[in-house]
């Protein structure tokens, strides 16, 4: 069976200018919540089974699973704190069976080819793989330094003319987690450390993205992902 976890459980703070009476996946894109896009996607991709990691808000989205048509089975988990990203994959990875899992973040759509970032996971034997978004003159995100589909190296945020992001979309060895804490960031805890060791894949992927966690890019979202995904 193919998985995937969709972390979902920040406050949104960024956000919650325009947004604040619900966690940031229902922000809604025209008439459908943002989940519904990023499940459509996945849908779409051959996966079958979702855990969605949850927090903020969590009711509201248990609410509208209830009403949810969709082919994917859903299975939803709570954070009764904030664990961390990594603390809320590890959290979610318990309702998971098989060996490797794909993560996505629950404000962020990044349609990659999944069986792609699974040939590379494959082959490379990596612990985690990411899919990495080429940009230009962008200094919202760090970047990312890849060689022969190995990172190498993660980068601090700061303006960069033409460089590689972090997508959001991993394929995740489901046991690497088990030996750290409850509570961690995935991104300090876990990546930064495993690029010494070259257990971390990357896949450079120029499809369509998009981060809904500041006001204009979910603005832009509104007029561009109704072209893009079709229900």
């Amino acid at each position: 069976m193919t998985e995937c976890i969709i972390l979902a459980g920040g406050f949104g703070t960024r956000l919650q200018s325009v947004v604040n009476d619900r966690p940031k996946c229902l922000a809604p894109i025209g008439d459908n919540p943002f989940l519904e896009y990023l499940l459509s996607y996945i849908a779409q991709q051959g996966v079958q089974h979702v855990v969605l990691s949850l927090g903020y808000k969590h009711e509201l989205v248990e609410e509208w699973l209830l009403g949810y048509q969709g082919s994917l089975h859903i299975t939803t988990v709570v954070e009764k704190e904030p664990l961390g990203t990594g603390g809320g994959i590890r959290l979610a990875l318990q309702h998971t069976s098989g060996t490797s899992v794909f993560v996505a973040n629950g404000d962020t759509f990044f349609p990659v080819q999944l069986d792609k970032l699974l040939h590379i996971h494959q082959n490379g034997e990596f612990k985690a793989t990411l899919a990495l978004k080429p940009l230009r003159n962008f200094d919202r995100y760090g970047s990312v330094e890849l060689k022969n589909q190995r990172i190498i190296a993660f980068r601090e945020k700061q303006f960069c003319a033409d460089g590689l992001i972090n997508g959001g979309v991993y394929l995740l060895q489901r046991d690497v987690l088990d030996p750290l804490p409850e509570k961690f960031s995935f991104e300090q805890d876990f990546l930064e450390r495993e690029i010494d060791r070259s257990t971390i894949g990357g896949v450079v992927e120029d499809a369509y993205f998009i981060d809904i966690g500041v006001p204009e890019d979910y603005e832009r979202a509104q007029m561009e992902l109704k072209e893009i995904v079709s229900f």
